[in-house]
């Protein structure tokens, strides 16, 4: 059996804390597996620096030395076939990878890569640096966004291969369809940041309604949710908080409720929108970079501010015609596009001619 090594030098797929990184991760562990082989997760270590701190890298450089060489003492003889990392980027460079891969003669691949010319001057410079450099040693990008193909496609080189991967939910089905009727739903980790400017645009947005009888139901939880709340609470009597929710009661949600909303502030592309719209649930959200990519129906520009927002609410919550139709669209889009089926498709079809052309 072919093996193939994994890497997310940002966040590893088991790590404790949930996030869209980790869900991701796994869902393309699971989906290269499919193509029948065995996929290692080689590393544990995180090469991540948030903040910009150089002495932070310098301490993450010498941890990634050490790691490369020890992989490539663990890996010679293994039958390994090829490299895959996930998500390299400024903040989060594969500083491993690509050695490891010229010492063994590997191929090097990467999934949702994001190249930033912007940052190879400032505090992040020098992993800036190392992550184009990795993006350079790429023999196969797969993109998930076209907003990520722009920089991805005018700086690669000659020989980089650019393949679009959508994104995926971790089934090769479809969940049953929702009722279509029942609360508003919206779900998101409560945290600063783009969260927070997601969840005022969304208050901002019930203030707008006109809609006479309408509920929201929020599902998700984190260190801003006393925020959150706050920004709600002028819609109490209509706004329910349903904490955390696991797999199931989030599916249970979306398939109880009349339609998802979430503005999508700088969402790489949001995995709840595939979930939602799976069950057949129509989305609200702005047409943002990303989201545009997994949203399908009506989106509002984000300089139409949340009064747009409200406007489609409005509409799909005064016609359950409507929600159906455009519910169903979304659903079938998901059922074409963005199940672990299509994704296992088009990374073998790509890797299988790149690992064959180094028999």
């Amino acid at each position: 059996m072919t093996r193939l090594a994994f890497y997310a030098p940002m966040k590893p797929p088991d790590h404790p804390t949930p996030s869209g990184d980790r869900e991701m991760a796994r869902n393309l562990m699971a989906a290269i597996a499919a193509g029948g082989t065995e996929v290692d997760l080689v590393s544990r270590l995180q090469l991540h620096d948030k903040r910009g701190d150089p002495a932070r890298q310098s301490e993450i450089r010498h941890a990634a030395e050490a790691e490369t060489h020890r992989l490539i003492g663990a890996l010679r003889g293994t039958g390994t076939r090829t490299w895959v990392t996930y998500h390299n980027y400024y903040k989060a460079p594969d500083l491993i990878g690509p050695r490891v891969c010229d010492a063994l003669d590997l191929p090097y691949v990467q999934i949702e890569s994001t190249r930033a010319k912007s940052r190879l001057t400032g505090p992040w410079a020098d992993f800036a640096h190392a992550a184009e450099t990795a993006c350079d040693r790429a023999d196969i990008i797969w993109y998930l966004t076209a907003n990520d193909l722009i920089t991805l496609d005018r700086h690669k080189t000659s020989t980089q291969k650019l393949v679009h991967l959508p994104p995926f939910l971790p089934t090769t089905t479809l969940p049953d369809s929702g009722t279509g009727r029942g609360p508003m739903l919206c779900a998101g980790m409560m945290r600063e940041g783009d969260k927070l400017a997601s969840y005022t645009i969304l208050a901002e947005t019930l203030d707008h309604l006109q809609s006479p009888d309408w509920q929201l139901h929020i599902a998700g939880d984190g260190p801003a949710r006393a925020d959150v709340e706050r920004l709600m609470a002028r819609h109490s009597a209509r706004v329910t908080f349903l904490g955390a929710l696991d797999r199931d009661a989030l599916l249970r949600a979306y398939q109880s409720a009349s339609l998802f909303v979430w503005p999508g502030v700088n969402e790489a592309f949001g995995m709840v929108y595939l979930e939602a719209q799976a069950t057949g649930l129509p989305v609200v959200a702005q047409d943002r970079p990303g989201v545009r990519d997994v949203v399908y129906g009506d989106r509002p520009a984000p300089e139409a501010g949340p009064a747009a927002l409200a406007r489609r609410i409005d509409t799909l919550l005064a016609r359950p015609d409507l929600r159906r139709a455009c519910g169903q669209t979304a659903r079938d889009r998901i059922a074409e596009r963005h199940l672990a089926g299509a994704a296992t498709e088009i990374i073998w079809g790509a890797l299988t001619p790149l690992l064959e052309a180094r028999t």
